[in-house]
């Protein structure tokens, strides 16, 4: 029996996000540039875009450049933008195909014009997309979309419009990039490092965490799945005791 076939269809995460960490490492055990980690890395988006809507995902989120990896030396930012420009070519008619529809959050006016425009035309040509909806982090972080969801309902109390007595959990909810979006319910991270790196820090509140030591350009569908089956071995009780979900469930 295949991995796939052993995930209880009846307790599939709705969104997974994953933090792609370890093309550099990769890259260097094999005496090769970073960059080509990155370009290796690439094939794996495919690989677990492509387990992902076959268990069933229906929002996949990738963290695929932080807003603090505009640090990096120039050489390889530029080599990261261009390597996204076209794989997004690439992969759009796949995507179309296949019922996946692309979003995008972060401050994507910081990436370069080119990188901007590859995104769009591949959101607009995968719109009517159903499926599973594939979310590309860029130029991302939770401290900064924290800050711009305060500053938003800042200005809305400020103008009348919000009383500030009525703030809840959901109207900050409405104010971040993932508006509209399931709940986060699974957050894996490659690479051996045991951190969340600034990513979905709000959205990450009841979410089960994985962790494995692969890096990001060895992690296949047969990795993705592992990590699916390792979720639905766990008890969510957000906040509550085993006992109260046992009645519940009766």
């Amino acid at each position: 029996m295949s991995l796939l076939d052993k995930i209880d269809k009846e307790n599939i995460p709705q969104h997974v996000a994953i933090i792609m960490d370890g093309n550099g490492r990769w890259a260097k055990a094999r005496g090769l540039d970073r960059t080509e980690g990155h370009k290796e890395g690439a094939l794996s988006v495919r690989k677990v875009v492509k387990a992902a809507a076959k268990a069933k995902v229906k929002f996949l989120t990738l963290y695929a450049f932080s807003t603090e990896n505009w640090l990096r030396p120039e050489e390889e930012i530029h080599t990261l933008m261009e390597l996204m420009v076209y794989t997004i070519a690439n992969e759009t008619d796949n995507l179309v195909k296949n019922g996946i529809r692309l979003q995008c959050i972060g401050n994507i006016q910081r990436l370069p014009e080119n990188t901007r425009k590859a995104l769009n035309r591949c959101i607009e040509q995968t719109s009517s997309g159903e499926d599973l909806t594939l979310v590309l982090a860029l130029s991302y972080s939770s401290r900064w979309e924290l800050a711009n969801a305060a500053k938003a309902i800042a200005s809305s109390v400020k103008n009348g419009e919000l009383d500030e007595s009525s703030i809840t959990e959901e109207t900050i909810n409405e104010h971040l990039a993932t508006k509209g979006m399931p709940e986060l319910d699974l957050l894996i991270r490659t690479g051996g490092d045991i951190r969340i790196s600034n990513f979905l820090l709000w959205q990450a509140a009841y979410s089960e965490l994985y962790f494995t030591g692969v890096f990001w350009p060895d992690f296949d569908e047969e990795c993705f799945y592992e990590a699916i089956l390792d979720f639905q071995k766990k008890e969510r009780r957000f906040g509550k005791t085993s006992e109260q979900l046992e009645k519940e469930n009766q």
